[in-house]
């Protein structure tokens, strides 16, 4: 009978075969850690995002909601420089205030409205803009005198003064409901009393009605004032 120890080798032999398979199976799924890469990338990411002031969302809202922080000051670095706040500097030169007077502090203000002012070059004659503004009549407290001033916007430069006396007459412009035309014998807007033919205009023929009926009112009342002086 030599048929029964030949087939008990033969199992013998595929047991020890199969176990290094298994083996050397197993260490091939341990490779699959590579995966940790994976959080390398966003770190990487947020690291350049930081280089041009941007980063994840919550330091962000951590920082505006900050109320210690300066406003504008959204990088870390820059907190480490706070000398502007402490740096003082003396100066040169020390100015005192000066209050400046404008011939106005003893008058109230009886009229105003925005227009447009022009004065007649007779050497050219043509009409030249003397600017916007402002047109005022401006009632003195003491001896009830009423004057047209008008300043110029911004600069606030005078560009018509003068008292309004009873030969004055405004006329309408010719072809506009919203202008006026009147002679001034003695305007000193630039300095000196000077004769000037000025033209006001207005942003709608309403406020150019209401400017004429406060010049007459004031023109009248002046007009009273010269006959109890004289």
């Amino acid at each position: 009978m030599t048929a029964t120890p030949e087939t008990v080798p033969a199992t013998q032999e595929e047991k020890p075969v199969e176990t290094p398979a298994a083996a050397t199976e197993e260490p091939k799924k341990v490779e699959e850690p590579k995966k940790i890469e994976e959080p390398k990338k966003n770190v990487t990411s947020a690291d350049v995002f930081s280089m041009f002031g941007g980063g994840a969302p919550k330091p962000k809202r951590e920082e505006q909601d900050d109320p210690n922080e300066p406003k504008g000051n959204k990088e870390a670095g820059e907190e480490e420089a706070p000398e502007s706040p402490d740096v003082h500097f003396e100066p040169l030169v020390t100015l005192e205030k000066i209050d400046v007077k404008t011939n106005e502090e003893s008058e109230e203000q009886a009229f105003k409205m925005r227009a447009k002012l022009f004065k007649f070059d007779r050497e050219t004659r043509e009409w030249k803009e003397r600017g916007t503004g402002d047109v005022r009549l401006l009632k003195h407290k003491e001896n009830g005198k009423t004057r047209l001033v008008m300043r110029r916007d911004k600069t606030l430069k005078v560009c018509a003064n003068h008292y309004i006396v009873p030969d004055m007459k405004l006329s309408p412009n010719v072809g506009s409901d919203r202008s006026w035309v009147w002679n001034t014998s003695a305007d000193v807007s630039e300095g000196e009393p000077e004769a000037q033919t000025l033209a006001i205009r207005f942003a709608n023929s309403e406020n150019a009605n209401l400017f004429k009926e406060a010049f007459i009112k004031a023109q009248q009342e002046n007009e009273a004032l010269i006959t109890k002086e004289g």
